[in-house]
């Protein structure tokens, strides 16, 4: 399996690269995110009875062609435990009533779905640095969830520093301390005066500085990563032969979205054959997708335009994962995807309903994409409605997910909402919702009282790469 650019061009100095250079470039050369060159596909029946780890192999090794498969099985018995994701189902599927159900992807070290990647990642980091001799200086991008799951998955990993950018001041209390309350030497967090879009275009800026990426030995965990991605296909597989009685059957998946990397998994295990029927996206008040599903029309909000929502890990507008989707939907031409991104920076967005891009259109259109929009208000009526139906407590991002999953719901298709956090992790608006207080772990106890340490610096690029300097000295 060979990757490409979603941009036509270079990716890791060549026109094609293996699984290994993609794991620790970041982006490709022209700026552009690496694709696998092509879509495996599923066996289905014999895939449906395995373990999760066995499942994982399966599908990971038909992207991962470079390391040896025994060397492969050995890191992912190591990352799905039971001991770190709280039983061997690892992603359990929880009924709510016949044809609705939870994904529950969300019960690893940080309590968020992003662990069922980076826990993965920072193996495969451990085994390809020390396979090759190097060393990596993560630069990433956090909305909420990916950066306190980064630095837990690589806390004290051999040939890794971790430098996490986040928007200071808008995240949730707990979030901001699961990441700056870490004390760990190789771990650096920078608090961003801006937006989320402010730190993704930081890591993006720095990750182009060719010179610089080269010298600092730069590397990236946002999903911008393709392994982030890959890592994620999984889930949808085990939700989905968990959600059905035989291989076949329909199945929706409800999908709250922000940066888009979760619902591109989804995207790409139906491109391998698994039937999902509809790919439900769900936004928040950044309704940046919603708007493009419906219209056509794809403009990114500037960051004065982006708001600050009670389920923050979707305040993004420019979801990086995004080009990803389009470069399948315009049939992988990555000179188009080039002259979109042109447009997208000159005018500051592009319409897909224009005559000359029809037939992207359609494709999208026929693609299993629909969309919705959550508000504020939206979450607590599903967070109460939820409780009072079935005595469980989601989190303001699932019950972004449920909201609008629930508007597309039809009675012969089943539904699977993905679960993306616990609401431990968003006391406040819970307590809003129920008046009472979410339970947490007793490892996260008193995590808001304990001692942070981050740098606030602002929204410039220069200003990350002057910090970066210091520490790497």
């Amino acid at each position: 399996m060979r990757y490409l650019s979603t941009r036509g061009g270079l990716i890791g100095g060549q026109t094609s690269a293996p699984f290994s250079t993609v794991l620790l470039e970041g982006l490709a050369s022209d700026g552009g995110l690496s694709m696998p060159e092509n879509y495996p596909q599923a066996e289905l029946d014999a895939w449906r009875s395995l373990s999760y780890p066995a499942l994982c192999l399966e599908i990971v090794s038909r992207f991962v062609d470079d390391i040896p498969r025994e060397a492969l099985k050995a890191i992912i018995d190591k990352t799905y435990t039971p001991e770190i994701f709280g039983s061997a189902e690892i992603t359990p599927v929880r009924e709510l009533e016949p044809g609705l159900s939870l994904l529950c992807v969300s019960n690893g070290p940080t309590l968020a779905f992003k662990d069922i990647a980076l826990q993965l990642l920072g193996h495969l980091f451990e085994y390809v640095l020390a396979r090759e001799g190097r060393v990596i200086n993560i630069l990433g991008a956090t909305s909420g969830d990916t950066g306190s799951s980064a630095e837990y998955a690589m806390r004290g990993k051999n040939g890794i520093k971790v430098f996490m950018l986040s928007p200071h001041k808008r995240m949730s209390a707990f979030q901001q301390a699961q990441m700056y309350a870490l004390d760990d030497p190789n771990i650096f967090n920078l608090a961003i005066e801006g937006t989320f879009d402010c730190c993704q275009d930081i890591v993006k800026a720095v990750g182009g500085d060719a010179a610089f990426k080269t010298q600092y030995h730069l590397g990236a965990v946002n999903s911008i990563n393709w392994a982030r991605v890959m890592a994620q296909i999984v889930y949808y597989f085990k939700g989905y032969f968990a959600a059905t009685q035989k291989n076949g059957e329909p199945l929706d998946v409800a999908v709250p979205s922000g940066n888009f990397g979760n619902i591109l998994a989804a995207h790409v295990a139906k491109r391998m054959g698994l039937p999902l029927r509809r790919l439900v996206l769900a936004t928040n008040e950044n309704d940046v997708l919603d708007e493009f599903f419906k219209s056509g029309c794809y403009r990114p909000r500037p960051a004065e335009e982006t708001h600050a929502t009670s389920s923050p890990s979707m305040d993004i507008s420019r979801a990086s994962n995004f080009e990803r989707y389009l470069y399948d939907c315009v049939g992988r031409d990555g000179v188009t995807v080039r002259k979109l991104w042109e447009q997208l920076t000159q005018r500051g967005g592009f319409d897909l309903t224009e005559p000359k891009y029809h037939a992207y259109w359609q494709r999208i259109q026929a693609s299993g994409f629909v969309s919705g929009r959550s508000t504020h208000a939206d979450r607590l009526q599903t967070i109460r409605e939820i409780y009072r139906r079935y005595g469980v407590m989601i989190d303001p991002h699932t019950a972004d997910g449920v909201k609008v999953g629930l508007e597309y719901r039809e009675t012969d298709v089943p539904l699977l909402c993905v679960e993306t956090a616990l609401p431990a992790k968003f006391a406040a608006t819970i307590e809003e919702a129920l008046g009472q207080t979410p339970s947490r772990p007793a490892v996260y106890a008193d995590i808001e009282q304990r001692p942070q340490r981050y740098a606030v610096l602002p929204a410039d690029a220069e200003a990350v790469k002057a910090f970066m300097r210091e520490q790497l000295v």
